[in-house]
């Protein structure tokens, strides 16, 4: 099946930053083994699939480079991005997707995309053997999350500080070795105009740092909501590339903000 692709970075408003996403608009549905094919020739951490439905919503699917996901945030808004900007949805349209994580939306907000997702409850956790090890620091909290559809669970670890989220050198073996498919750093931010920062490490789901993560925002809104005592929050994810997530906790809901830019398109033979 031939099609074309756009590499879009997500949750940034300049090129060469944010999280990498590739986006196929495909005229039918396509075979999973064909997409996760197309996934492993991708440089991106993600490739999102989209076939448009006789009602003009899309069905979405994202895959990595070993296998397809649950639910991924910046894969879903660079597709946003994508529908509008080559025409596929009109402008001020809604942007609705059906995924493996039920129907979600996307909305304009000035030169902002806003994304609707579900929150991710936690639990909290006494202790995790081998987390301490993996990471090189003391936790100060952990808990674990667990997704509405699924079975991707993650580890989420607050550290004492934004010093020590930009200082740490996880061993990825070791990483590897938990059980649970990613690990989820935080801590309150000490840089002005953020409420909390992260990092995320996935390399069992093919990623070892993930740029920008938008559904580990489903969890850490939610968290940061308990310990701040409010609902709205500007993050920051504090990967080599970097990038900014709004973030509004409604109810069993998550409101994600971000920016888009294109940077290439091709075509698969």
């Amino acid at each position: 099946m031939g099609s074309s692709f756009v590499q879009v970075a997500a949750f940034t408003d300049r090129s060469l930053a944010g999280n990498p996403a590739a986006v196929c608009v495909l005229p039918a549905p396509a075979d999973a083994d064909w997409m996760q094919s197309v996934a492993r020739q991708m440089e991106a951490p993600e490739t999102a699939f989209l076939v448009r439905r006789p009602d003009g919503a899309f069905d979405l699917r994202w895959f990595t480079s070993v296998g397809e996901s649950d639910l991924c945030g910046h894969a879903t808004l660079a597709s946003a991005h994508v529908l509008w900007q080559d025409r596929h949805v009109p402008m001020g349209e809604t942007g609705r997707f059906h995924t493996r994580s039920g129907l979600l939306t996307a909305v304009r907000a000035g030169d902002w995309i806003e994304l609707d997702f579900p929150v991710t409850p936690v639990t909290p956790l006494e202790e995790v053997a081998g987390l301490a090890r993996a990471l090189g620091v003391r936790p100060l909290a952990v808990s674990l999350s667990h997704p509405a559809h699924g079975d991707q669970y993650h580890f989420l670890v607050e550290l004492e500080s934004e010093q020590a989220i930009r200082g740490l050198a996880p061993d990825m073996g070791a990483i590897s070795a938990l059980p649970a498919i990613a690990v989820t750093v935080t801590s309150h931010a000490t840089t002005p105009g953020y409420d909390f920062v992260s990092r995320f490490f996935a390399p069992r789901g093919g990623i070892d740092e993930d740029a920008v993560t938008g559904s580990a925002h489903c969890v850490l809104g939610p968290y940061w909501q308990t310990r701040l005592g409010k609902d709205s929050f500007v993050a920051y994810q504090a990967s080599a590339r970097g990038g900014v997530v709004r973030v509004r906790v409604a109810g069993e809901r998550v409101i994600l903000g971000g920016q888009a830019v294109t940077e290439r398109r091709g075509e698969l033979a």
